[in-house]
């Protein structure tokens, strides 16, 4: 079960829990000033997911603190608006693991709302099952009961945490919630539709220079006709027309471009549905010259007419004795 809710007292003072829409907190992050970054203050139950929400928030760009006693709140937000927006969004986690200092918690949130500063309270929560079967696995101590049963601790802990839960921005169950799905939420509450993108990196690199370590898919493009022995082009690089058009015109290449952007055009989707946040794709050659600079060169070209966020690398081009870059010759574009 996944949850996104707001906590706002009725009119008899109770609190009650109504739905917000990733939208809804856009009004509410308005209240800071230019200068104020956006402070996402991420507390709840020890097991309940919240390491993994601040690195998903991390990936987001937010600045974020761990176990920051309560009491730092004020003070880390008035050093964070006079960053000149180098610190533009902060998350920091205050849970129970602060002991006796958490106690101070609501009296530092009363006074941020006294002082209007703008904040938002994600709650990650999951059922004591959930809990007891992730300290069971991790064969860790809560806590709040370090010499007696984990049980204990998690009551405990819910107690102490009543008052924030009640006043949180977002609550997120993470039962039964798998990492993508967490991070899909995270997303929509916290990111932007450009931090949501997929990023592709196009990579060409030669075998002889050793394999790219971070790549996700490596095509071996060396069976391809190769330039370096035509006299005239064997100095030019896969960027420029004439050997473009040399690699291309053979039928081999075409039946391998067909079937490579079928089957690029199939994964990709597939990826961005998985919630794959960036893939690397490398072409390689002998020397990383020729035929893995052509083959780069078109799949950059493909991704980016389909609207995707891509950049193009080629690693080892200028480790070869490439002339068109000392002879003025212009790189080609197809």
């Amino acid at each position: 079960m996944i949850t996104a809710e707001r906590n706002e007292p009725d009119r008899n003072g109770e609190g009650r829990e109504t739905a917000v829409s990733a939208e809804g907190r856009g009004a509410e992050s308005a209240l800071a000033t230019d200068n104020a970054p956006r402070l996402v203050i991420v507390t709840g139950m020890s097991g309940g997911g919240k390491t993994e929400a601040c690195r998903r928030l991390e990936d987001l760009g937010y600045f974020c603190v761990d176990n920051l006693p309560p009491m730092f709140i004020p003070k880390f937000v008035e050093l964070s608006g006079n960053t000149g927006g180098h610190v533009a969004k902060v998350v920091l986690v205050v849970d129970t693991r602060s002991r006796d200092f958490f106690d101070q918690f609501v009296h530092v949130l009363d006074d941020m709302d006294a002082d209007k500063t703008a904040y938002e309270i994600l709650y990650m929560d999951a059922t004591d099952e959930a809990i007891v079967r992730r300290y069971k696995e991790t064969r860790r101590r809560h806590p709040l009961a370090p010499n007696s049963r984990i049980t204990d601790g998690i009551a405990s802990e819910r107690e102490r945490l009543a008052p924030i839960r009640s006043r949180a921005t977002y609550i997120i169950d993470t039962s039964s919630l798998k990492k993508v799905q967490l991070k899909e939420k995270i997303q929509k509450l916290f990111g932007s539709q450009e931090s949501a993108a997929l990023a592709v990196d196009i990579l060409s690199f030669g075998f002889k220079y050793g394999m790219p370590l971070d790549a996700d898919m490596v095509f071996d493009v060396s069976f391809l006709p190769n330039p370096f022995y035509i006299p005239e082009l064997r100095h030019k690089s896969g960027e420029v027309k004439a050997v473009a058009e040399y690699i291309g015109k053979w039928s081999v290449t075409t039946e391998f471009v067909k079937r490579l952007d079928s089957l690029i055009e199939f994964l990709v989707p597939q990826y961005i549905k998985e919630g794959k946040s960036q893939l690397v794709i490398a072409a390689g050659c002998t020397g990383g010259m020729h035929r893995s600079v052509y083959i780069a060169r078109h799949l950059y070209d493909l991704l980016k007419a389909r609207g995707l966020q891509v950049k193009l690398e080629h690693r080892d081009l200028m480790k070869n004795d490439v002339w068109e870059h000392t002879h003025g010759e212009t790189p080609c574009t197809y």
